[in-house]
């Protein structure tokens, strides 16, 4: 049974930091590239950061370069999102995702989804 869990959302002021993480199990985290998407009320979903499986290639949104960091820790299973100088249209939820292959920007290459965690950002 593949299992993604996002934890680290939550309030916080525009300016500051959070730090998301997401865990996988069920299946050999080291084979797999992982994202972050966020989806915000009435918005589509939107693609964030990846990372492949390595660790050793990222990618991001023009939106958010420069403010946040994907990283991995392969020991561990999980993946992070160090967000930080968060702005109101960052409040989103925020989905991580497991891709068995290179690392993606599009959320149809991804085979598994968390469940998402509410990030928001107060002016």
């Amino acid at each position: 049974q593949v299992q993604l869990v996002e934890s680290g959302g939550g309030l916080v002021q525009a300016g500051g930091s959070l730090r998301l993480s997401c865990a996988l199990s069920g299946r050999t985290f080291s084979s797999y590239a992982m994202g972050w998407f966020r989806q915000a009320p009435g918005k589509e979903r939107e693609f964030v950061a990846a990372i492949s499986s390595s660790g050793g290639s990222t990618r991001y949104a023009d939106s958010v370069k420069g403010r946040f960091t994907i990283s991995r820790d392969n020991a561990k299973n999980t993946v992070y999102l160090q967000m930080n100088s968060l702005k109101p249209e960052d409040t989103a939820v925020y989905y991580c995702a497991a891709n068995y292959g290179i690392v993606t920007t599009n959320a149809y290459n991804y085979d598994y989804w968390g469940q998402g965690t509410q990030v928001t950002v107060s002016s």
